[in-house]
């Protein structure tokens, strides 16, 4: 049978390719699989056993049994869909959770989460910043992700701020591609009652993306680029704790 395996962040750099094709015995394992990149790839193989896999947007361990047709990621540390449906005027919950291509709007997300029923709103934008250390300038920053999986978490993590702050409106997004200095990776914007519980869930809501989205970051600079160190891969839960 045939399998997809897709490389991200450094283990596209490994390998120079974001995926592969590889025939394999019915009833393969990630763990059969893993010895075939290792064979072909020798660096991969002390790199994938440290990391979660994930077979069709699913987290599994080494000896779950694939699929035919399906897909395989190793997912890397991370630093990281289609628009949802706006509620009504001054009803509560998920506005947005987008992850896209195109350039953010932070006021588009503003004007969607305002409502009568709240009197405060916070809004986190995220930008690419000329210098990353002293003395070391940044050209550009360039975010991978795995979409169908990051797609899935930045919504969760959205229903996992709407159900810990009941009475706020949450709008969320996040880029991907090449960006240079000054343009927008992620924009937040929460509309709360209060002020106080505007901040806190927008808070929780970058701190929450930055574990829990499957999304890589590359810096640049002229001397060439490199990615950044970043936490091991904490989903956020299908459901929402109650």
């Amino acid at each position: 049978m045939t399998v997809t395996v897709l490389f991200f962040a450094y283990l596209r750099d490994f390998t120079g390719t974001p995926q592969v094709e590889l025939e394999v015995p019915d009833g393969a394992t990630p763990r059969q699989i893993w010895a075939l990149l290792a064979r072909e790839w020798p660096p991969l193989e002390d790199q994938l056993l440290r990391l979660p896999i994930v077979v069709d947007g699913k987290v599994v361990d080494l000896d779950a049994v694939v699929p035919e047709g399906a897909e395989i990621v190793w997912l890397p540390p991370v630093g990281g869909g289609a628009p949802d449906p706006v509620p009504a005027a001054d009803e509560p919950g998920v506005v947005r959770a987008e992850l896209t291509a195109a350039a953010l709007d932070p006021a588009r997300l503003l004007s969607e989460v305002q409502a009568p029923s709240c009197g405060g709103i916070v809004v986190f934008v995220g930008e690419v910043r000329a210098e990353d250390e002293p003395g070391r300038r940044l050209v550009a920053l360039e975010y991978q992700a795995y979409a169908p999986l990051a797609a899935d978490q930045l919504r969760a993590i959205a229903e996992e701020g709407a159900a810990r702050w009941p009475t706020a409106r949450i709008a969320l997004a996040h880029r991907t591609g090449r960006l240079v200095v000054g343009e927008a990776s992620v924009a937040i914007a929460v509309a709360c009652p209060h002020r106080a519980d505007a901040f806190a869930c927008c808070r929780h809501l970058i701190d929450r993306l930055k574990e829990a989205v499957p999304i890589w970051k590359r810096e640049i600079d002229a001397d060439g680029g490199r990615w950044l160190e970043g936490h091991a891969y904490r989903p956020a839960p299908a459901e929402p704790p109650a």
